[in-house]
């Protein structure tokens, strides 16, 4: 029992770091606004300090971890998030689809530009989101929207009652997380307790509970399917990873690393068995993508996402870190931001690691797995033109199942670039981009090149 006097004379010290972390919490969700960068700072590195310590004290005790993570993300039920403006965007398109509109139609410009408001609050909500989200179509895919329209059903007509909503279903995706996480750990022989430097992270806690990103469902069905598919079950699997990127695309960047894990390399009958499972993999993630897709099919949606897909390669940056050097140069020899090209070349750059990966690396076994799919994400961020803060959250999950911690510590100082929004511009400070990035390269390169073999051994408890 968490109460009995026991417990209470064990835990002492963590119960006082666990009313901490409440405490700053509140403060975080209740009483901080994001251009405070000196209050931002530090009540983030307060809570990571407890964070770190918690789990490493209690390690042992896991229903005492998972209480507190039920707790921490309690604490913003009734918070507006305060980091992000996006959630403006998330009950604008289920509202749309409760009222029967295909959000991919329609930017939110078009209706209040023609005095039309088609669902409540609809001013509000487009000054909330603003200009950058209201004249675009939406990105987010189909199984995302069906969460944004789920969220309304939440009783109540307020954009809190939305945000309620849309916060109980990320909570959930936790927790699911924390379930298939905790499986995964035993099946692979792996500490249990390092799911908790996801499930309690800060970060996660923030960026997820607080901000109300979808990352967190996404990162839900990839690892129930990475669970699935650790059992054999190959076809399930499918459809559950189809679900993950019916949520985010950005699963479909591991689909060529399963070569190996289908196809491992041996000469007999078997291995075309094994051709035509991944063959059905990918064919039954297609399949069920598609289907998702279907009931907003049309010529123009068709263009509209592909347009808006793009703009995330050739139009927007923030927090870049090879890009921004790429970008420097273009200046110095073309006088102008070369990003349409920068962009394209760094696409294809991606694509060549991924397939490089797939083929020229052993891949056969789970844990093998999550470290190829680490390092394709890794360097498609490092690459990208925009890594918003979020982001990070599958490089966290994906890390826990390997021996590299890079992700963690870059889930300690992205809140650094959080620093953009702390003048009026929203303009970023390249010299804190740097800091940020000297960091976390720093760690990823000294863990890249330790002699220790990433697929046999596994690295000391943390």
């Amino acid at each position: 029992m968490l109460l009995n006097p026991t417990f209470l004379k064990l835990y002492k010290f963590p119960i006082l770091l666990a009313i901490s972390s409440l405490l700053f919490y509140f403060g975080f969700a209740y009483n901080l606004q994001r251009t405070d960068s000196i209050k931002l700072v530090t009540l983030y590195v307060a809570l990571f300090f407890v964070f770190y310590k918690l789990v490493k004290l209690t390690k042992s005790n896991l229903l005492f971890l998972t209480v507190l993570a039920f707790a921490f993300r309690a604490v913003f039920i009734l918070a507006i998030p305060n980091l992000s403006q996006d959630f403006y965007r998330f009950i604008w398109d289920g509202r749309m689809v409760l009222q029967g509109f295909n959000p991919y139609l329609y930017t939110p410009y078009f209706f209040i530009s023609i005095n039309d408001f088609p669902i409540p609050q609809a001013q509000e909500l487009y000054l909330g989101m603003g200009s950058l989200s209201a004249n675009h179509y939406t990105n987010y895919p189909p199984l995302n929207q069906l969460c944004f329209a789920l969220a309304e059903l939440f009783p109540g007509k307020s954009i809190l009652s939305s945000v309620i909503g849309l916060r109980l279903i990320i909570i959930a995706a936790d927790f699911g997380t924390l379930y298939f996480g905790k499986k995964l750990l035993q099946q692979l022989k792996l500490p249990v307790h390092h799911i908790f430097w996801y499930v309690l992270n800060p970060f996660i806690i923030i960026e997820l509970t607080g901000n109300l990103h979808f990352e967190g469902v996404m990162i839900f069905f990839l690892l129930w399917s990475l669970y699935l598919l650790s059992c054999n079950k190959w076809f399930l699997a499918a459809v559950v990873f189809a679900c993950s990127v019916s949520i985010k695309l950005i699963p479909l960047l591991f689909l060529p690393l399963l070569w190996q894990w289908f196809v491992p390399n041996k000469k007999d009958a078997s291995i075309w068995l094994n051709i035509i499972k991944l063959i059905g993999f990918y064919a039954v993630v297609g399949l069920f993508v598609a289907l998702l897709f279907t009931p907003f099919y049309s010529q123009q949606f068709i263009l509209n996402y592909a347009e808006t897909v793009g703009l995330w390669f050739q139009n927007f940056e923030f927090n870049a870190s090879l890009y921004y050097i790429a970008r420097e140069i273009g200046y110095q020899i073309t006088g102008y931001n070369e990003i349409a090209i920068i962009g394209k070349f760094m696409a294809l750059l991606v694509f060549i690691m991924v397939i490089a990966l797939a083929f020229f690396r052993k891949n056969a076994t789970m844990v093998q797995l999550f470290s190829a799919m680490l390092f394709a994400l890794t360097f498609y961020y490092f690459t990208a033109t925009t890594v918003h803060p979020w982001y990070i959250a599958t490089l966290l999950i994906l890390s826990i199942f390997t021996k590299y911690k890079f992700p963690l510590v870059w889930s300690l100082v992205i809140i650094l670039s959080y620093l953009a929004y702390a003048n009026f511009n929203n303009t970023e400070n390249l010299w804190v981009v740097s800091l940020e990035y000297v960091v976390v390269y720093s760690v990823f390169l000294y863990e890249i090149l330790r002699k220790e073999s990433v697929e046999t051994k596994f690295p000391k408890t943390l």
